[in-house]
């Protein structure tokens, strides 16, 4: 994350934390800064209150192969450490159902979420699936490979099927056929996507809160609305109430 950017995140994270009473997670990033740069801007936020950090690799801009920074963190388990260095944040780190498309080999990349484990992270946040067996398959590989932290699902409301697919094509997320015959037809009906695209992500939940989940990830893409809506259909309301 880059100077102008890391600068208006730190300051919404602080924003939240001051003026709300939800607990805020700030992500930090190996791209783009020097490990003196990423240390002073953690030492801020336990400074100002934030005990959860997000710690991922990070893409560098523009599709460009990723080049560790000059000086910084080299990868995520590099940052990992560095950050239980600065404080004893709580701290989440990637876990990728289906395989991050960078890894040689499915076990290779579970060794990669043991580095970051070990290295202090105390639970992982999946990239966004869409069939709930594709979780419980990861967590049953992940339970045998003798990883215990908490494993939180990634969630992802559809509102741009096109968009999506593209994304999930790059990301290596399997678009299953049901999901694309859910917005068939409604390119041209956003109203409607985003009453399919919250009811789908309600009913995953359910699927996964059925199997034992009680915590979910939401990638909001900017659509907190989406997000809410989704919650309120889950039966989460606001100020801790439920129904």
């Amino acid at each position: 994350m880059r100077g102008a950017a890391r600068a208006r995140t730190h300051d919404t994270v602080n924003r939240i934390n001051a003026e709300t009473s939800l607990s805020a997670a700030a992500h930090l990033t190996c791209v783009g800064a020097t490990r003196e740069e990423v240390d002073a801007v953690a030492q801020d936020y336990w400074d100002a209150g934030i005990r959860h950090i997000v710690a991922l690799r990070g893409d560098p801009p523009d599709d460009n192969p990723y080049t560790p920074h000059p000086g910084g963190y080299d990868y995520a388990a590099d940052l990992v450490k560095g950050l239980r260095d600065v404080a004893d944040f709580e701290i989440s780190v990637a876990a990728y159902p289906e395989t991050h498309p960078q890894a040689a080999s499915a076990e290779d990349d579970l060794d990669n979420l043991k580095r970051k484990l070990d290295a202090g992270a105390t639970r992982a946040i999946t990239q966004y699936f869409f069939d709930v067996g594709t979780y419980l398959d990861f967590l049953d590989r992940v339970r045998k490979a003798g990883i215990d932290v908490e494993i939180v699902p990634g969630i992802l409301p559809v509102t741009n099927f096109a968009q999506v697919m593209k994304f999930s094509a790059m990301c290596g997320t399997t678009m299953p056929d049901w999901m694309e015959r859910l917005f068939d037809g409604l390119d041209n009906d956003p109203e409607t996507r985003r009453l399919v695209a919250a009811t789908a992500a309600a009913e995953q939940c359910r699927l996964l809160h059925a199997e034992g989940v009680d915590a979910f990830h939401f990638y909001t893409l900017n659509r907190a609305d989406l997000s809410f809506a989704i919650c309120h259909i889950l039966g989460v309301r606001p100020n801790g109430e439920t129904s």
